[in-house]
């Protein structure tokens, strides 16, 4: 049997004849990889359905009830949209040791225990290897099977035999189709793969969970088309150091995107935290200069987060600016903003930014938090502890106003917050005067006048 050499692109999957510097279909460089390919018949590779599909008018379609199953994990079914659909293809990626394997077991186990049948196929741990790790998260019902199993083929043949409702690989970066002698984790190996694992979903309404591996640069390994191919995207985040875990949403085409899930890592497996607000502020401290408490949303879910900003003189030529959790050059533009509008002599001095518990903050809301923060180490002064800051700030000094602000101060109010400092065009608001009864609303308009009322009065 004749064989090719072809170089595939890890981000697209496209093929080429030969080496270039620069992918031809997706523009990006250095991002083509040697693969050598069977010459194999197309419909051998690419199996089709014995039926062939007709073009249907709109009114002719058939919908049908679309039941979503839930997990038992209430915060996993929250974030995907309300449950699990059938024939519904996740992929699942993380940085190793983050806990993707642990929250596959555990759904797994979730699931059985309801009476749903879930094949668990792994092909880097060993049957051993995964009854110890069942048995420490006491893991251990009828209804879930394992399999130690690599090739596609063999896969898919188990599956038409245990017929389960669920179908867990782990992981699809491992696993190999024995038509193509690329080696496993190649472009093509895990396209075909996935396009394998998608067909067998669809075609038997299976709710089939991909765990993959992620890159350097954080994105799933493997071609873009990979995350294309599926329904759903989540990604496992989280500080190995810590134990918190944020599960995120990133693609659902059956619920919202931009949702995310928080879990606690123990011993004993991943714990549900129901309110993420009181777990990223149970250490805060009152009192402490740079401290300042911020709203954030993820999706459609509001907490709050902490925000502490230490600025100390420099003894070098060029200050420093570092963060954890937030953009740097984010923080760069605030900085610029705080010496051109309220006179802060910040160019003299390092400024140190983080976000506590290990959240990444992105939103433009907290523009406003974080600078007040920032001030206040600057002038040695705290802010209120029961001051919640929201606002974006504009390279005008400007307060611009926010989404949803009301959803952001309920939850204050529930934390027991008892003023807010916000844009004040967001005071128009039509809800907030039911919520200004129970909770100080102060609008503002520039960033100097915040300063002038908090920290530099």
């Amino acid at each position: 049997m004749k064989t090719k050499t072809v170089w595939s692109c890890s981000e697209c999957g496209q093929n080429q004849v030969r080496w270039s510097g620069q992918c031809s279909g997706c523009g990006n460089w250095n991002c083509l990889v040697e693969e050598i390919e069977k010459q194999v018949k197309q419909d051998a590779r690419f199996p089709t359905s014995k039926e062939k599909s007709k073009p249907v008018r709109l009114h002719e379609i058939a919908l049908g009830s679309d039941v979503r199953v839930k997990s038992g994990l209430h915060e996993f079914d929250r974030a995907i949209g309300g449950g699990i659909v059938a024939g519904q293809v996740t992929l699942i990626g993380g940085d190793p040791g983050i806990g993707k394997s642990t929250i596959a077991l555990q759904l797994a186990s979730a699931l059985s225990q309801k009476g749903i049948s879930v094949l668990y196929v792994s092909g880097e741990e060993s049957l051993e290897q995964i009854s110890l790790r069942a048995k420490r998260l006491q893991v251990a019902p009828d209804s879930l099977f394992f399999l130690n199993e690599i090739e596609v083929d063999e896969i898919v043949n188990q599956v038409e035999t245990i017929k389960p409702s669920v179908l867990i690989i782990d992981s699809i970066q491992i696993v190999y189709h024995s038509l193509l002698t690329s080696a496993p984790g190649s472009v093509s190996q895990v396209r075909q793969a996935a396009a394998t694992f998608v067909e067998l979903a669809k075609k038997n309404k299976i709710a089939t969970f991909l765990i993959g591996h992620v890159t350097k640069s954080g994105e799933i390994a493997g071609p873009k088309v990979l995350e294309h191919l599926v329904d759903t995207v989540l990604y496992f985040e989280g500080d190995r150091q810590q134990n918190l875990r944020i599960l995120r949403v990133v693609k659902n085409r059956f619920g919202p995107t931009d949702e995310i899930a928080v879990f606690q890592m123990y011993q004993a497996g991943l714990v549900e935290v129901a309110n993420p607000s009181l777990l990223f502020l149970e250490e805060r401290s009152r009192g402490t200069t740079g401290s300042c408490v911020i709203p954030t949303l993820e999706g459609t879910r509001p907490f709050l987060v902490e925000v502490q900003s230490l600025v100390t003189n420099t003894f070098y030529q060029t200050p420093s600016r570092r963060s954890t959790g937030i953009d740097p050059n984010r923080l760069a533009l605030l900085i610029a903003v705080l010496e051109k509008r309220t006179k802060l002599q910040l160019y003299k001095c390092d400024v140190f930014v983080a976000a506590t518990g290990g959240i990444h903050i992105s939103e433009p809301a907290c523009d406003l938090g974080i600078a007040l923060s920032i001030a206040s180490s600057y002038a040695n002064r705290p802010i209120d502890g029961h001051t919640l800051v929201i606002g974006e700030v504009g390279l005008g000094g400007e307060i611009r106003p926010v989404t949803r602000i009301e959803s952001r101060i309920k939850e204050a109010h529930q934390m027991g917050f008892k003023r807010c400092i916000c844009p004040q065009r967001n005071l128009k608001a039509p809800l907030l005067k039911e919520i200004g009864d129970s909770i100080q609303l102060s609008g503002v308009q520039f960033i100097d006048e915040v300063m002038q009322q908090t920290v530099l009065s």
